[in-house]
């Protein structure tokens, strides 16, 4: 793993990102920035772009090179929490500790391991290692995840999330007692842990709506509704209300930290979109959710 920094000469404004850095770095393929995009790799002028970004002449690019996991994401027979499935997709509920799709450190015994099991194939998707993969769940998070079996569906579904068609429901027991509504606070990296995200001014837009379900004196069982999908938005907002989720070992009180986060995607709510049929996933709130909530 290395890391490169460099100016963008006046020749080069203008061009994408991912072209740039396959001039830039011959001997790798652009599919390969790409990857290195989505893995957070790449910075321009310290923030994280896209891959469609533009560069302009003295915009300061950091990259840092590291392996891409091996393309060929072999079937495991792991068992799955089947919500629902037919010909177009399927939705699991995601245990806590699995990874979505292979990558740095996790090759193997991810979803996308168990899925390809279960279904036989899945539509590529801009990365090898994520066929069929349309959102994301943390690893220590639990819950309702969908996967794409076609490769219609799979645009489809990319469509229903990017444009916010999607409603999403998460259950999480967060410290102290958070208040409740609508709160809009931007989200942006954090200026100094580069790999954290924190309520930064000029941040991108991020709405959650919450609603304290039960608590006690010390801990709430809240109910979250992301209107946006920032990263790590439940667990920024709710650190910037000084109720940090529990267990939440970036966000959260590490001298109070359980052994895992707990935070849940309870509830997906969309309409099908093949089929036009409203769809209403549900996924168990954990034991181990109500018995914390009595510690």
């Amino acid at each position: 793993m290395t890391t490169n920094s460099f100016v963008i000469e006046p020749h080069e404004s203008d061009l994408r990102l991912d072209k740039l850095l396959t001039a830039r770095f011959p001997n790798h393929s652009r599919s390969y920035f790409q990857f290195l995009i989505d893995q957070e790799a790449v910075f321009i002028n310290g923030k994280i772009p896209k891959k469609k970004d533009k560069i302009r002449p003295g915009d300061v690019v950091k990259v840092t090179l590291q392996s891409l996991p091996d393309p060929s994401v072999l079937p495991e027979n792991i068992p799955l929490d089947i919500l629902f499935e037919d010909d177009h997709l399927i939705a699991i509920n995601k245990p806590r500790g699995m990874c979505v799709h292979p990558g740095a450190g996790n090759p193997s015994h991810t979803l996308v391991n168990a899925l390809l099991h279960h279904t036989k194939s899945l539509p590529k998707s801009s990365s090898p290692v994520r066929p069929g993969i349309v959102h994301r769940l943390d690893k220590e998070t639990s819950g309702v995840m969908i996967a794409a079996k076609t490769t219609e569906a799979h645009s489809l579904l990319v469509d229903l999330f990017k444009f916010r068609k999607i409603e999403k429901q998460y259950i999480a027991i967060c410290e102290n007692t958070p208040r409740e509504g609508i709160v809009s606070l931007p989200i942006g990296r954090h200026p100094v842990n580069r790999k954290e995200m924190a309520v930064v001014e000029g941040g991108k837009e991020a709405i959650t709506e919450i609603s304290v379900l039960d608590k006690t004196w010390k801990y709430s069982l809240v109910l979250l509704k992301p209107k946006t999908g920032r990263t790590h938005q439940l667990r920024v907002h709710l650190k910037a209300l000084k109720s940090p989720i529990v267990g939440d070992k970036v966000y959260g009180n590490a001298t109070k930290n359980r052994p895992f986060m707990l935070l849940h995607a309870y509830k997906l709510n969309f309409i099908h979109p093949i089929l036009g049929t409203p769809i209403e996933l549900t996924a168990e709130i954990p034991k181990e959710f109500l018995f914390s909530l009595e510690k």
